[in-house]
């Protein structure tokens, strides 16, 4: 089996691959970061979201996203309405959780700068997720970072725990055999 390599442009190698753009990143990082916590953090200490009463606001959250299904124009896909009314309304619980600890767990990998890429990542489809729902807000720009970061991952993380977690995962990877 042969494999074809394309070379990166060199603009592309230098605004996501140069740590010269590391403090640029940095600061995208952190941003995002303290946005993901402070939105996690919310959940963290309502009621209606941690504890007893937990899977309350996702339930009216979600019940909100149906109702936006209707109309000329709907804000809600059909497909993602299906997903919210057969499956997500039966484990708002769950959810409630996954959303609440996910938020503050990619909120705190990225001010660590810990796997930055991978962090992104699931920060950006807790955002698409909210926009499939029909809600907007702050989701675009957190796309974008995110997105952004996630093409950065390699210096993303320069001045955080990439810097020497990458390296050893690298190292990792080139011990354990290959199956080609």
């Amino acid at each position: 089996m042969s494999y074809t390599t394309l070379p990166e442009s060199k603009i592309a190698q230098f605004v996501f691959a140069d740590t010269r753009l590391a403090p640029l990143w940095l600061l995208v990082r952190l941003y995002l970061g303290y946005e993901w916590i402070l939105a996690g953090w919310h959940k963290f200490t309502d009621p209606l979201w941690i504890g007893p009463e937990a899977g309350t606001a996702v339930k009216g959250f979600l019940t909100g996203a149906l109702k936006k299904m209707s109309g000329d124009h709907p804000d809600v896909s059909s497909w993602y309405g299906y997903f919210v009314e057969h499956f997500a309304l039966s484990h708002t619980v769950a959810f409630s959780y996954l959303v609440t600890f996910g938020e503050i767990a990619v909120g705190i990998a990225l001010i660590l700068g810990f796997l930055v890429g991978i962090s992104s990542f699931f920060g950006v489809l807790m955002n698409y997720n909210f926009m499939l729902a029909g809600t907007v807000s702050i989701n675009p720009v957190m796309i974008l970072l995110g997105v952004l970061l996630m093409l950065a991952w390699r210096t993303a993380g320069w001045y955080g725990l990439d810097r020497f977690v990458l390296p050893q995962i690298l190292k990792w990877r080139k011990a354990v055999p290959s199956y080609e």
